[in-house]
């Protein structure tokens, strides 16, 4: 096994899971709370990290295969979000946690995969306004760190 790409999959695995644990403590009126200045529901924004974690790992995946990304900007997701938002706004803290669990699992799997040569390889990124970036520095901007960022905030929605 890589020990870059485990130690990568177990961040992922560690933030995924303190987001469920913290998640399930929740009340429905805490469920519900909007976060602020991001406007979401908490239990949309748990949801959210669950879902994306496929095209976080499938932008990874292009990169580590050499090719660039394109086409993907900042207006992009915050569209999808939105629209994310907009479809999941009554998502039950059950669907949710399934899917967060479902998909952190299989996001630290397909980690697990990569190599240090793919890790390491650099393809330019819309995202990055076509700078070029490692396939691991996209995973920890995006897919490892998503756990984290959000629960930072809903904490600090929840005033904890």
């Amino acid at each position: 096994m890589n020990n870059r790409a485990n130690a990568l999959a177990k961040r992922l695995e560690e933030g995924a899971r303190a987001l469920a644990s913290f998640a399930e403590s929740l009340t429905d009126a805490q469920w519900k709370t909007r976060v602020p200045k991001d406007g979401r529901k908490i239990g949309v924004t748990v949801h959210h990290v669950a879902s994306v974690y496929p095209i976080e790992i499938q932008l990874a995946q292009t990169i580590a295969g050499g090719k660039p990304v394109t086409g993907v900007t900042g207006e992009d997701i915050d569209k999808m979000n939105a629209g994310h938002a907009k479809e999941n706004d009554a998502v039950t803290k059950a669907a949710a946690l399934d899917a967060l669990r479902r998909n952190s699992a299989a996001a630290a799997a397909a980690i697990r995969a990569l190599s240090d040569d793919e890790l390491d390889r650099a393809t330019l990124v819309s995202l990055y306004s076509d700078a070029p970036v490692t396939c691991q520095f996209l995973l920890e901007d995006h897919a490892v760190r998503h756990s984290y960022h959000h629960l930072a905030k809903i904490l600090g929605a929840l005033k904890r």
